[in-house]
């Protein structure tokens, strides 16, 4: 995965953490994908960015995951994954990703 941008492995797992609970109705499924995916990223933008930054990062993807709930009483449930992945994969291309 040292090819894959941290961006895209992190926008991943919030979308594929959802559809996976939302396809197969098992939610405890889903959170293993967001949580592998999480893991991965996590991993990634400590060996590019350090530890500081990984870990703001990591707190920013827990944070979008919480934050999708609420948001998608608002907006509706695709449309608040969409919008906290993409803030997420912004950040991790901002912090990591375009300092290749």
């Amino acid at each position: 995965m040292a090819g894959v941008p941290t961006s895209v492995i992190a926008a991943t797992g919030l979308v594929g953490g959802y559809a996976t609970a939302r396809w197969t109705k098992k939610r405890p499924l889903g959170g293993v994908a967001l949580a592998a995916a999480g893991a991965v990223a996590a991993k990634g933008w400590q060996q590019k960015a350090g530890n500081a930054t990984a870990a703001a990062l990591s707190g920013a993807y827990v944070a979008a995951f919480a934050g999708s709930h609420p948001l998608a009483k608002k907006i509706g449930a695709w449309p608040s994954v969409f919008a906290v992945a993409g803030g997420v994969a912004l950040a991790s291309w901002v912090a990591v990703d375009r300092r290749k």
